[in-house]
């Protein structure tokens, strides 16, 4: 099996509709776009992707699309987390028939008292067995309201085809912990660009942003910026894009994303009902924000 570099910054893309549809070309056009950035691959149907809200005949032709539409130096990874172990391994290993490289496998949640370290173990092991490519867990209670302990993350990170973590928790003393503990191959990845300088000056990988929807190229300037011990000058572009990441990740959600993404030369579009799509007085909001942050 191919060994996957999870350096560099990754983008979850969002899922781009029109008129409730997958708009296929406006998702090319997005990927090709964003290809110019110095990205180092995309996440495909993520939390932003708007993935519960997507059929499976529709995952796959996206990541089909994705994977036409990237240069193939990019690595594409897909969400791929299912409720059930049997549901996620086949649904990765069609994702990976379409050209995924690697899957993000969200952990399950709905019968949340019952997701034990032992059940996570159990599952992820599971998982990564019968999976044809490489897996990343991904830790973001925000959403599921379960949280992979530093012991699990460890456990399974001896595994040969479990190869990283993308942490959305914002905690980045349990990034450090899982720093720590994890075979010296897995790859800690942060989920959450207000914390982009600190996780990797302690040493994590990558990033897994929503920022870098919007604000590819000052992501990766931060990325590199750090790998070249340029830390001031990453600790001020970090600081700046601060706003911009708490209005599209926490303030306005997805709908605020793909506004943010109409604003700057993407298509955005609505997202898929039932979330609502920003208003104009958001829209506006968002402007002065990018606006301000240097983005517009």
């Amino acid at each position: 099996m191919t060994p996957i570099n999870l350096k560099g910054i990754f983008p979850p893309i969002p899922t781009p509709f029109y008129k409730e549809e997958v708009a296929y070309d406006k998702l090319s056009l997005n990927v090709e776009k964003w290809s110019k950035t110095g990205l180092a691959g995309f996440v495909v149907f993520g939390s932003n992707g708007e993935y519960p809200y997507l059929s499976r005949p529709e995952k796959l032709e996206i990541v089909k699309t994705v994977v036409r539409s990237a240069p193939k130096s990019m690595t594409i990874i897909a969400g791929t987390g299912c409720e059930s172990t049997r549901e996620t391994i086949d649904l990765t290993n069609a994702c990976a028939e379409q050209g995924a490289q690697a899957a993000l496998v969200v952990t399950p949640h709905y019968f949340g008292d019952k997701m034990t370290s032992a059940a996570l173990a159990k599952h992820y092991t599971a998982t990564a067995d019968g999976t044809a490519i490489p897996i990343l867990l991904y830790n973001v209670p925000k959403f599921t309201h379960i949280n992979l302990s530093a012991e699990v993350v460890a456990e399974l990170s001896r595994h040969p085809n479990i190869v990283g973590i993308k942490d959305s928790s914002g905690n980045v003393a349990q990034l450090g912990e899982y720093l720590n503990t994890v075979d010296e191959k897995f790859q800690v990845m942060v989920g959450m660009g207000s914390v982009l300088f600190g996780a990797l000056t302690l040493g994590c990988s990558g990033g897994v942003l929503a920022l870098a929807n919007i604000a590819p190229k000052a992501c990766v300037s931060i990325y590199k910026m750090i790998y070249e011990h340029n830390l001031e000058a990453a600790r001020d572009l970090q600081l700046k894009m601060i706003p911009v990441n708490k209005a599209v990740t926490g303030t306005y959600g997805i709908a605020g994303l793909k506004a943010a993404m109409d604003l700057l030369g993407y298509f955005g579009g609505d997202p898929r009902p039932p979330l609502l799509p920003a208003t104009e007085k958001e829209r506006g909001e968002i402007r002065e924000i990018l606006i301000k942050a240097g983005l517009m």
